[in-house]
């Protein structure tokens, strides 16, 4: 039960920063711009060793968003030039999150096929 309201608070705590950051600040911040950004910021956290701890502590609330998605992409990458030099560093990547793509693009395929949008 504790990892639970462990994870529930690191989620939302990095969803209420994505949602301060577009509004209240001055720059047109879109969604897009957030989604780049935590992807990045978690793969450079992940690079630096700083993510692994929040992963550590709040689970699923560090692996389910976007950053957890950059610290997945920084891991695999950097056990892919561990065991197969520079050039493992894009199948790396690749590899440790080709199910997490794929589910989503099987999921989001079964979601259209079965509710149509409304004008």
């Amino acid at each position: 039960m504790e990892m639970l309201i462990r994870a529930f608070l690191l989620g939302g705590l990095i969803c209420v920063i994505g949602q301060l950051i577009m509004d209240l600040t001055p720059f047109n911040i879109t969604p897009g711009h957030i989604l780049v950004g935590y992807v990045t910021s978690g793969a450079v956290l992940s690079a630096l060793g700083l993510y692994q701890p929040l992963v550590d502590w709040g689970g699923a609330g560090a692996t389910v968003p976007l950053s957890g998605f950059g610290h997945s992409l920084a891991q695999g990458a950097m056990r892919g030039v561990d065991s197969k030099g520079l050039l493992g560093a894009i199948g790396g990547g690749l590899e440790a999150t080709a199910i997490g793509v794929a589910a989503a693009i099987v999921f989001g395929l079964i979601a259209a096929t079965f509710f149509q949008p409304k004008a």
